[in-house]
């Protein structure tokens, strides 16, 4: 589960309002060889009257190296991340 969001941010760039209150909560799930399914709930109960759940259908790279990706907002420790 994620919480700590800035208020009145994006979840996409379509727009859609994310505000401070939110949680998102994302599962990941091996369906089969080569597929895999990630769940996303979001909470935020100032935005939205309810929680709402997306569900994305990936494929898999097998046999390679998975690749980080590190948010760098607000990040205070840059010099010291391996690959900066």
């Amino acid at each position: 589960m994620t919480k700590g969001f800035r208020d009145e941010s994006w979840l996409d760039r379509n727009g859609t309002p994310m505000t401070d209150a939110a949680t998102m909560t994302e599962r990941f799930r091996r369906v089969s060889y080569g597929k895999l399914q990630i769940e996303i709930t979001i909470d935020d109960p100032k935005a939205y009257t309810a929680p709402w759940t997306v569900k994305l259908n990936q494929s898999i790279a097998l046999n390679t190296d998975l690749l980080d990706t590190i948010c760098l907002e607000n990040e205070k420790d840059l010099p010291h991340m391996v690959g900066k």
